[in-house]
């Protein structure tokens, strides 16, 4: 059975601790974020550069090319890893993660799972200094965090955001973060597809055009940046695909940095976002499942169950019954045309808790105009 994991461990050294000593392996631990060496598994190959460089490179010296299609990749990371930081954390969740240095504040993006319920944080830059850091404000539906460390701001290097609506997939990548406590790692490859779906484990609410990418990514990466070619963050590192229950099997998956950017102001302004939710469950409509349902138009969004109390209920939005029968379809959200499940969400996507939408369903044959107040999301329905 396939699973999807975060990229926050807090149990990751004795795991594997165990896993060297299972194959015969012998290390010494360094620290208490990892042991010093690790093992190569055969299921996660993955291309990387180390962090630390040698002599800086000579004037009109030939571009440098690797296998992941981006030019003198060094001297990029070399640019952009004073952005990134680890993260430490004591407490129930004990354990190490990633973030993106926002400003000389002080203000560092994460992963919620990386700082939630954490009694201690410290934030760590790759030339050695720290300072302990407080959580400022919070999106659990995005499984989003902002803390702000105390580091004196000429010491921070604050990242440069890309446009993540323009990533393409085979665009090369490459992220930085500490797997196992494996401080400021590289890792590369490109991404694999867009507009993938993940699951947010704190609110069940679906995360919707996530960037999936070959970068190896395991425990330690969540909350860290994943880069464009240009040294432009386009992702957050979220989670993995963990088949079997091994680490990394190259399906990594990034919250894209335009919906993040979006929810910045409000955790920055120390609030906890809340996302919007109509309260339904739904089936996209085609050729087949329409004949199914007894239908006669084949494109939009079936409604096939309604949240007693939420916004759909209130405004009147009809579930099919129990033989499959009589259901809205929903085919506007705002005069925008939506035919498909993904098409609704992101219409309720792009709206704010409290703000009045209108629908056009359609009901025994009849196209109807109705309106909803979106309300918060509050359980693990669809939309």
């Amino acid at each position: 059975m396939t699973r999807r994991r975060h990229l926050f461990h807090p149990l990751f050294a004795v795991i594997l601790a165990l896993s060297l000593i299972s194959v015969g392996l012998l290390a010494a631990c360094s620290n208490d974020r990892g042991p010093a060496a690790t093992a190569t598994s055969p299921l996660a190959p993955a291309a990387s550069a180390s962090a630390t460089t040698g002599a800086a490179p000579t004037a009109g010296a030939a571009q440098i090319f690797n296998v992941t299609g981006i030019a003198n990749l060094a001297d990029v990371v070399d640019r952009v890893m004073p952005s990134v930081v680890e993260i430490d954390t004591t407490g129930p969740q004990s354990g190490v993660g990633t973030g993106i240095v926002l400003d000389r504040q002080g203000h560092v993006l994460t992963n919620y799972h990386v700082v939630e319920g954490a009694l201690e944080i410290t934030v760590r830059l790759n030339d050695g200094t720290a300072g302990t850091a407080a959580v400022v404000g919070t999106d659990p539906g995005s499984d989003l965090a902002i803390v702000r460390a105390s580091i004196q701001p000429q010491r921070l290097t604050p990242a440069e955001f890309g446009n993540s609506d323009i990533v393409r997939a085979g665009d090369s990548v490459f992220a930085i973060g500490n797997p196992f406590g494996q401080n400021f790692t590289v890792t590369a490859g490109i991404v694999s597809a867009i507009n993938r779906v993940t699951t947010s484990s704190f609110t069940n609410r679906p995360i919707r055009g996530v960037i999936q990418t070959d970068a190896a990514l395991n425990p330690g990466n969540s909350g860290g940046p994943l880069f464009n070619a240009a040294g432009e963050v386009i992702g957050i590192n979220t989670s993995i695909e963990n088949p079997g229950g091994r680490f990394s099997a190259g399906v990594g998956f990034a919250t894209p940095s335009n919906n993040a950017q979006r929810f910045l102001p409000g955790m920055l302004n120390g609030e906890t976002v809340q996302h919007p939710m109509l309260g339904i469950r739904g089936s996209t409509l085609d050729e087949v499942n329409s004949r199914d349902y007894g239908l006669t138009i084949v494109r939009g969004v079936y409604v096939v169950g309604v949240e007693p109390g939420s916004s759909a209920d209130g405004a009147g939005v009809r579930a099919a019954a129990a033989s499959g029968a009589g259901g809205d379809v929903i085919t506007e959200v705002d005069g925008r045309t939506v035919t498909s499940f993904d098409d609704l969400a992101l219409a309720i996507d792009m709206h704010e808790v409290g703000e009045t939408i209108s629908l056009t369903v359609v009901r025994a044959g009849q196209t109807l105009s109705v309106t909803a107040t979106l309300g918060a999301w509050t359980s693990g329905l669809s939309q």
